[in-house]
């Protein structure tokens, strides 16, 4: 009696783990989170706010998260090649982006590779589209999803967490470009 009560937890248990797997890996693969905003400027001030690096600080979300992760810039100062190393708490991890693409103020396409807290591969782009004196800046993220990042996306929603990120950054960046020249 006590044998049968035991398989037919087990048997439960697989079944479950089963339908769980099978759930998870029939998610959807591809991530995309994207946020956009007005900036009354030309769009070659929020393109030299993306194109540069080192310009970054300034405006990124995570530069806010932790103010003391290590930075490495290189390559060129702006444009294709030029690459951004972080390492950092908890909260921002660790990874690397380098431009992979750049059209004057037009857009910008980066390889973004995260290491910590878990790997992966994205796609990040800075859209600039002149609207009269403004510009809409939209920012996008891009991947594939493996098992792993599947089974999150069932329990959080990364398209809110990852976007009120980029509306903070953007918010910023909007705060920066529309500054009056200092005198």
């Amino acid at each position: 009696m006590v044998l049968k009560v035991i398989l037919g937890v087990i048997l439960v248990l697989v079944l479950a783990i089963v339908g769980l797997a099978v759930a998870v890996s029939m998610q959807g693969e591809d991530l995309k989170v994207s946020r956009s905003i007005t900036m009354n400027a030309p769009p070659e001030k929020p393109y030299e706010q993306v194109n540069e690096f080192q310009k970054w600080a300034a405006w990124s979300p995570w530069a806010k998260m932790d103010p003391t992760m290590q930075l490495s810039l290189g390559g060129p100062p702006a444009g294709v090649g030029s690459t951004y190393a972080w390492a950092g708490n908890d909260e921002v991890g660790e990874g690397k982006m380098t431009i992979m693409e750049s059209q004057s103020a037009k857009h910008v396409k980066i390889d973004l590779q995260f290491f910590k807290p878990f790997e992966s591969a994205n796609i990040s782009e800075f859209t600039f589209v002149p609207e009269g004196n403004a510009t809409n800046v939209t920012w996008t993220m891009s991947s594939k999803k493996n098992f792993v990042m599947k089974a999150m996306c069932m329990v959080m929603d990364i398209d809110a967490m990852i976007g009120t990120d980029f509306e903070k950054g953007l918010a910023s960046m909007k705060a920066i470009v529309e500054a009056p020249p200092a005198s």
